[in-house]
């Protein structure tokens, strides 16, 4: 099994953006420094908890400042974007990270960020649509050779055909042809994203507050995206996120989960959850939306524990779902920053080796 980070990223709204940028920059550092495969940056506008509306720039210092770990936008929020801008600035951040660019994708956004780019947050079909022709216009901007012309329904484009002589035109392409690997996250119960991943080839990612019942609905969406398409699904595609905090002692462990991860969720993802997002966290559909707190959180959904409980905890999740290729930890920002630097630490180097037989 292998490991990663989802920065979401949350910080507190006490802490100062700067500061929560060189948090996020020494956990990515740190994260490369052990071991950790890669990391998955997160994307929102109009969220104070998770400040990062432009997380190409982040990924970009971070991509300097790092060897070997390969990141990806947690996600891209489609309907947003204008093709055209997304296109370039991707394409020109896989030439700066050398090819360690995975490009997650997904079709929704909160409804204050679609608000603010005059979206209607209820009408779903049509951010799907617009979602899917900005996705669709960036690939065949990235495919195209010669003149290039699109005519759909939010779009319109002719660009211009580059000149050989002026090299002016459209030119850019990606660092890896024919584009990044894509992703596709998804939080909801039985996910047509995670279904189309499947089809697509796309790598599945499954978010940190589903339930293992749901966890387990998204792997057989998958999968029958996949075999409906003529792909032979591969579990060690598929990632999932989870809150891990992991201490030398399951005392401090506990602990540290109460003035961190309750902080974090009665304050930030309580009040802002959607009863679909709920729903997604439960165990049994018929629990009620109250069921969903803190305790029910730390027994049911959060990874809390000394080395040998978060093994165990793992090692559970990998079996009732039957097999995922690499846990996401979703990165913490406590006062004391070192509880996250020891978490990372204890993770790989103590939880690691005793899941080593897991793939």
């Amino acid at each position: 099994m292998q490991f990663g980070l989802f920065m979401m990223p949350l910080h507190p709204p006490h802490r100062t953006y700067a500061d929560s940028y060189d948090r996020d920059l020494d956990l990515i550092v740190k994260a490369d420094q052990l071991g950790y495969t890669e990391a998955w940056i997160g994307e929102h506008v109009t969220e104070r908890w998770e400040n990062a509306p432009c997380p190409d720039l982040l990924i970009a210092k971070a991509s300097a400042m790092t060897e070997n770990i390969i990141f990806g936008t947690g996600v891209t929020l489609l309907a947003i974007h204008n093709p055209i801008d997304l296109a370039h600035r991707l394409a020109m951040l896989d030439h700066l990270c050398r090819g360690r660019f995975y490009w997650g994708i997904g079709t929704r956004a909160i409804p204050t960020d679609l608000e603010l780019y005059g979206l209607d947050a209820g009408d779903r079909q049509a951010v799907g649509e617009r979602s899917a022709e900005v996705l669709d216009v960036v690939l065949k901007i990235w495919e195209n050779e010669g003149k290039f012309e699109y005519h759909g329904k939010y779009f319109d484009i002719s660009a211009p055909e580059l000149d050989p002589v002026k090299e002016r035109g459209l030119y850019m392409k990606p660092f890896q042809l024919p584009h990044p690997p894509i992703s596709a996250a998804a939080t909801s119960v039985r996910s047509s994203s995670i279904k189309n991943a499947g089809a697509k080839g796309w790598i599945p990612m499954s978010s940190p507050t589903l339930s293992i019942p749901n966890l387990t609905g998204h792997w057989e969406e998958f999968s029958d995206g996949a075999t409906g398409a003529g792909r032979t699904p591969d579990r060690g595609q598929w990632r999932i996120a989870r809150d891990v905090l992991v201490a030398p002692t399951a005392q401090e462990a506990r602990e540290r989960a109460n003035a961190v991860l309750v902080r974090n969720y009665q304050q930030h993802q309580q009040p802002n959850r959607q009863p679909s997002l709920l729903a997604g966290s439960k165990t049994d559909p018929s629990l009620p939306d109250e069921a969903i707190d803190v305790e029910y959180m730390m027994d049911n959904i959060w990874i809390v524990g000394d080395p040998q409980e978060c093994a165990d905890q793992i090692r559970s999740i990998h079996g009732e779902v039957g097999g995922f290729g690499t846990l996401l930890a979703v990165t913490q920002d406590p006062d004391d920053h070192q509880w996250e630097h020891e978490c990372l630490e204890l993770l790989k180097n103590d939880v690691g080796p005793r899941i080593a037989d897991l793939g």
